[in-house]
């Protein structure tokens, strides 16, 4: 029998910031999280040098757009796409060469970067090892971006990997949390997991010490992501296309989804069980003591160890991402980072099981 995927869901995010513009003016249209990602892709290219990120009003339902400068016909152009010009100070591009420079200059164990649209600028965060010098050399680099380009955060925890082992997953001594069962290329049943796991282990199982039910056939880490497909042995497996939530319930997962700054959403592990947060930044590196992953979505939702790989996803059904790690526990909080499934299924030509099991 198929392992149900951990995990549930999501959908608003907070109220549009001061300075968004004709937030209730008739062309605001009220959409979607799902929607709104869709429309910020289609509008980002043409807005060319003005487009400064957007993220996801959940309070209102509205897509806010920030736009550099003030140009009438930029923002008429917003508008007229069903969303809110929002202006700000820095442009995509501007937040895309920060980001960039740190890669050079703040490569160290112990910090992570992502884009917040909300602020329009990188947030940079240090946890509890990042001390004198190294801390010095991160304000440094920080500062070389320019006024208003980035700020620093400090984490009361230390960033690492959330594998020692969803449901759980065992194997050459690790556990791990299943992500969402997949459909391969050649129509064989699978499944998402971390790629720090897949790279600690070769074969799964559903018990600690009990017989190996998939194997791994790609694995990403470090470097440009955190995922592994693993294949399950039997071709007759059968994968639900569900979210194992606990005491009995699963939510049906029906599509895979990119995130969007201001998202809510929940994830599922093997250790920790259901727990809810909001995205905070997206594009996240993170230095971690193993290597350094970029592409990554931040969020505000706890995690601890045994829970890498499990779910990240939303109350409609969409898959989100798969759990990397962080800092902090459910005691305390703190940030956790998650790998967009929809680079990991792209990257191992797999796509969602939809629908019950």
């Amino acid at each position: 029998m198929g392992v149900a995927t951990a995990g549930v869901l999501l959908q608003h995010a907070g109220a549009a910031e001061p300075g968004a513009e004709g937030a209730a003016g008739p062309a605001a249209q009220q959409v979607s999280a799902a929607s709104a990602t869709r429309l910020a892709e289609r509008l980002a290219p043409r807005l060319g040098d003005a487009y400064g990120g957007a993220f996801y009003d959940g309070d209102e339902r509205r897509l806010v757009v920030n736009v550099v400068g003030d140009d009438a016909d930029v923002k008429a152009r917003v508008r007229e796409a069903g969303a809110v010009p929002r202006s700000v100070r820095n442009s995509a591009d501007t937040l895309g060469t920060a980001t960039r420079t740190l890669a050079g200059r703040a490569d160290m164990p112990g910090t992570a970067w992502a884009t917040d649209p909300r602020t329009n600028q990188i947030l940079v965060t240090a946890d509890r090892t990042v001390t004198g010098k190294k801390w010095d050399r991160l304000e440094k680099s920080v500062a070389s971006l320019g006024t208003g380009v980035a700020r620093v955060e400090k984490s009361a925890g230390e960033f690492k990997l959330f594998g020692s082992g969803g449901d759980a997953i065992f194997g050459g001594g690790a556990r791990c949390s299943l992500g969402f069962n997949v459909t391969t290329q050649d129509g064989s049943p699978g499944f998402l997991t971390a790629g720090h796991c897949g790279v600690a282990a070769q074969q799964w199982s559903e018990e600690q010490g009990g017989a190996p039910v998939g194997t791994v056939q790609a694995a990403t880490f470090p470097g440009d992501g955190d995922f592994a497909l693993v294949t399950y042995d039997d071709p007759a497996t059968a994968a639900p296309g569900v979210v194992d939530t606990g005491d009995g319930r699963t939510t049906q997962i029906v599509r895979a989804a990119d995130a969007a700054v201001g998202l809510e959403v929940a994830r599922m592990g093997s250790t920790t069980g259901l727990r809810e947060g909001v995205v905070t930044g997206l594009n996240a590196t993170v230095n971690y003591p193993e290597g350094t992953v970029t592409g990554l979505i931040q969020t505000d939702v706890c995690a601890e160890p045994g829970d890498s790989g499990g779910s990240l996803f939303t109350r409609d059904g969409s898959a989100i991402g798969l759990t990397s790690g962080g800092s902090g526990d459910c005691t305390a909080g703190g940030e956790t980072f998650f790998q967009p499934v929809t680079t990991a299924l792209a990257a191992v030509g797999a796509e969602i099981t939809a629908g019950e099991g």
